[in-house]
């Protein structure tokens, strides 16, 4: 048993020095390709449109209430709707979509284990004993003195290792290793963009309920109207017109007052939905929209390309693509593979590990296509391509991210004028109104006066709401079109590389 110990500790001596030897030859070998050096984008120096006055000099989230800054993680917090903030809490650990990037991103990780498992070199063994006794009438049997059966015990333990002399196995590491990235970036960009549904679909819901609370107090003074027209057509002061035309406004009112409950429905299922939850178990109680937009800072157009994952997504694709033009240049030179076997072999149990019994056999193996009919270049041509179309991508997004943000800019400078505008259309429409009613019931005007008034009124109201729900809505949206507080240092690492260009 000590001999044994001693053969197997010469035999795991000798298994490291030869893996030293294999780490020195990895670490100073070259790589082939072209070295990775992100690819610019036209980026502005600062955003065209102007932020609404009210975000002058806006250097962080600014919450309504509480007056702290809100996490940049929980963007939503900036609204102030502890409704919302329940409801957006569900969607990381309850929302189906999600679930299924969160897999792509750890199959991806995976992958890269995987991957990064073929810079070691692969150890693997096969023992088995037989023992075997030949038929005394077979042909050049031994004769009956001699023994006629035989041991066969062998425990081999093989070795394969491919020298990485070209960098063909460290760029395929580092592609899965971006793709990883990548993926860890879409499910971000798949998070903020389901965050930012919900939050829209809440707001529309409670602009739903601003309008229907809207249109109940105005059946409330329409029927009111109706009792007032026909007291007035039964007493003479009016005719049987004024009854129709105040009954015809109630029941056209009654129409929008319902359809309205119709776009809530359907609001409160997609956020049921969002939320991993059957429509049928889920339900928000009333409250009309009352939130005014909070002031978010947009940073610089140059800190956008850091703080958007699908930029970011883009990049690293750029990036893997990068590694797939080294990769395919590697296979124009020769693999260089180091074999090896060693162990012990016997006829009998009792001399299976002594000295005479082991056997070793270590060697290097080279292997280079001498002709493939063009299917390297083809293959290098391709890679290049793909490397074009992944810098074009990521250039559009790009351009596509800073549209975003200059749109909802703009929608958020114009409506909060057009929410001025408004507010004062409907505190005229209001004293419009009033002076109509007095006229009608002094005998002055006809009804058809009051019903215009009346309908000019209940439109500014409505707009004036609707107005809000965009506001809240580009709000949303432009958290998302700035990443909604995420940044690119977020993204996994899986470990740094030595990369050297050849």
């Amino acid at each position: 048993m000590k001999y044994v110990l001693v053969v197997l500790r010469y035999i795991v001596t000798s298994i490291v020095a030869l893996l030293l030897i294999l780490l020195f030859f990895a670490l100073e070998s070259c790589t082939v390709g072209p070295r990775y050096v992100r690819s610019s984008t036209p980026t502005p120096t600062a955003y065209k449109e102007q932020p609404p006055v009210s975000y002058q000099g806006a250097d962080q989230w600014q919450p309504a209430h509480p007056a702290d800054q809100a996490s940049r993680g929980k963007w939503w917090e900036i609204f102030a709707d502890p409704e919302l903030n329940g409801l957006e809490r569900q969607i990381a650990t309850s929302n189906q979509s999600l679930k299924v990037e969160q897999a792509r991103f750890r199959e991806a990780r995976a992958a890269t284990r995987f991957t990064r498992a073929s810079q070691f070199p692969t150890i693997s063994t096969s023992p088995s004993a037989a023992y075997t006794k030949n038929s005394d009438y077979s042909p050049n049997s031994p004769s009956k003195v001699q023994q006629a059966s035989t041991g066969d015990f062998v425990l081999p333990f093989d070795l394969s290792y491919e020298l990485d002399l070209w960098g063909r196995v460290r760029r395929t590491v580092a592609a899965a290793r971006q793709e990883a990235q990548a993926t860890a970036a879409d499910y971000e960009t798949a998070k903020l963009s389901l965050e930012a549904e919900l939050a829209v679909d809440y707001f529309e819901l409670r602009s739903a309920d601003a309008q229907k609370q809207l249109l109940d107090d105005t059946l409330k003074a329409y029927t009111d109207n109706v009792q007032l027209t026909t007291h007035r057509f039964r007493g003479g002061a009016a005719p049987r017109a004024d009854v129709a035309q105040a009954q015809t406004q109630l029941d056209t009112t009654r129409v929008q007052d319902t359809d309205v409950t119709v776009q809530r429905a359907q609001f409160e299922h997609a956020i049921a939905v969002l939320i991993g939850k059957p429509p049928a178990e889920f339900s928000l109680a009333t409250a009309p929209l009352k939130t005014q937009p909070p002031s978010i800072p947009t940073g610089l157009p140059s800190e956008l390309l850091q703080r958007r994952p699908d930029i970011a997504a883009a990049e690293r694709r750029m990036a893997e693509a990068n590694q797939q033009i080294g990769i395919a240049r590697a296979a124009y030179f020769p693999t260089v593979t180091l074999d090896g076997t060693a162990g012990f072999a016997g006829i009998q149990g009792s001399n299976w590990f002594t000295w005479p019994a082991g056997f070793w056999a270590l060697g290097p193996g080279l292997a280079e296509t001498l002709f493939d009919a063009g299917r390297r270049r083809a293959t290098s041509e391709s890679a290049r391509a793909n490397y074009d179309a992944s810098v074009a991508t990521y250039r559009q997004i790009s351009l596509t991210a800073f549209q975003e943000v200059e749109d909802n800019l703009a929608a958020l400078r114009i409506l909060e004028n057009e929410a001025q505008e408004q507010d004062q259309a409907v505190a005229s429409s209001k004293d419009s109104l009033q002076l109509f009613s007095n006229r009608y019931k002094g005998g002055v005007d006809t009804y058809l006066q009051v019903i215009t008034a009346e309908t000019t009124e209940l439109a500014n109201e409505r707009n004036a709401i609707d107005i809000l729900r965009r506001r809240m809505d580009a709000s949303v949206l432009l958290v998302k079109a700035i990443g909604g507080g995420w940044n690119v240092s977020n993204l996994p690492t899986f470990g740094a590389q030595r990369v050297k260009d050849y």
